[in-house]
This record gives C-alpha cells, sequence and structure tokens, in this order.
C-alpha cells in the first residue's frame, strides 16, 4: 500500500462520517493543508529546548513549527490540546506521534492534564492506526531526556504499529539479559522512591494552598 493510499485509508478510520481523500488529493494536498495553523504558546508552562535539545525558547523546535503551520506534516488528527501526525522517518509503516500544542521539553514538565488529554487518545489512534496498517499489536513508546533517545525536546508518544516477526527491536532479535531483582539493594530503591514522591505531593499541596490564599 502506497504511503498516499495509506494516509488516506487512516483518514477514513479516523473521520467515518466523511469520505476518505484518493490517494491522489491526499498527495497533492499533503504540505498544503495537512498541517495545523493552530498556535503553539512558546510559554506553555516551560522553557523549552530546541530540536537540537539546547536551551532557549520554542522558536527553534520542529513540533511548535508544524503545530503553528510553518512546517509540513501528515496530520492524521488535530484537537484542542493535542495534534497527531505520521513521524516523518519512522520505524513501520503508520509510526505516529501525538504531541501537546503547548511546548513542554519533556514529560515532568508536562501539566497531569495535557498528559491525561494524550493518553486519552491513545485507544482511539492506535485503533485507527492498526486498522490501516492491518497490524493487530503497536508500541507505545516515550523517549524522555537524551539518555532515552529523546531527539525533539518538545513531549510527544510514539504509536508504533507491530507485526508478528518484524523483529524490530534488536532485543527481540537477540536474548536481552535480564537479572532477577535482588530483595537488599531493592528495599533501599522503593524507599528512596517513596521519599520522593513524598516530597513532590507536599510541594504539590503547598504550591495549591498557597494559590487558593492568593486574592
Amino acid at each position: 500500500m502506497s504511503p498516499p493510499r495509506r494516509l488516506a485509508v487512516l483518514c477514513s478510520h479516523l473521520r467515518p462520517d466523511g469520505p476518505a481523500p484518493s490517494a491522489g488529493e491526499q498527495s497533492e494536498a499533503a504540505v498544503a493543508s495537512a498541517v495545523s495553523t493552530s498556535t503553539c504558546a512558546s510559554g506553555g508552562g516551560a522553557a523549552a529546548g530546541g530540536d537540537g535539545g539546547g536551551d532557549g525558547d520554542s522558536a527553534g523546535c520542529v513540533f511548535c513549527r508544524i503545530i503553528s503551520g510553518e512546517a509540513p506534516a501528515y496530520k492524521v488528527y488535530e484537537d484542542d490540546v493535542c495534534l497527531c501526525i505520521l513521524d516523518s522517518h519512522p520505524l513501520a509503516p503508520g509510526h505516529s506521534l501525538i504531541i501537546p500544542k503547548h511546548h513542554f521539553p519533556s514529560l515532568e514538565a508536562t501539566p497531569p492534564p495535557v498528559v491525561a488529554a494524550m493518553c486519552s487518545k491513545v485507544p482511539f489512534l492506535s485503533n485507527a492506526i492498526m486498522k490501516a496498517t492491518e497490524c493487530d499489536s503497536f508500541n507505545l513508546v516515550v523517549n524522555n531526556g537524551a539518555a532515552a533517545g529523546q531527539v525533539i525536546f518538545h513531549t510527544h508518544f510514539h504509536i508504533i504499529p507491530r507485526r508478528s516477526g518484524d523483529k524490530l527491536w534488536p532485543t527481540e532479535v537477540t536474548s536481552f539479559r535480564r537479572r532477577s531483582i535482588e530483595p537488599n539493594e531493592t528495599s533501599g530503591l522503593v524507599s528512596c522512591i517513596k521519599e520522593q514522591l513524598c516530597s513532590t505531593l507536599e510541594g504539590c499541596k503547598t504550591e495549591a494552598s498557597s494559590l487558593l490564599k492568593e486574592p
């Protein structure tokens, strides 16, 4: 199935109430109309890093440029909070990205309501993508931070359609060694995580309390 035809099928699953665009129409309109012209707020809650990962505002972020309509992309879904586009260098046909319309450089910098809105679209979008690519499985991946493989520092989720035997990940070709959990070192780790959670929750409560007291 050609990329324009695959995108047309994908659109038919996402918008069942209307006819899917033809392959020719989709190909011609790909650059002109596949991109939202909505505003990506540079002050969306966190100072940005550009797509190269450096410090700065969202002006250099390729996702912000796509959202503002300054850069082309194959858009498959859009609402008030997020956008779903096809990855320009897919690991598999239908590899898509869910990105928030406001710029947040990392998952921990993204407000919980935004993360919740993005997550709520995963079943809907993944189902359409799997049908369009004739797959029955997918990976949901978040590369958060440079060491984890994040290249564009604007929060995003990957939806990657999978087929049995596609051997997409190296760990599926050669067995990945996993050692058993060690009780002694693990108990300390659990305690440390709980302490971090408690301090974070206390900080949130303090911040919320101060906001409520403001006139």
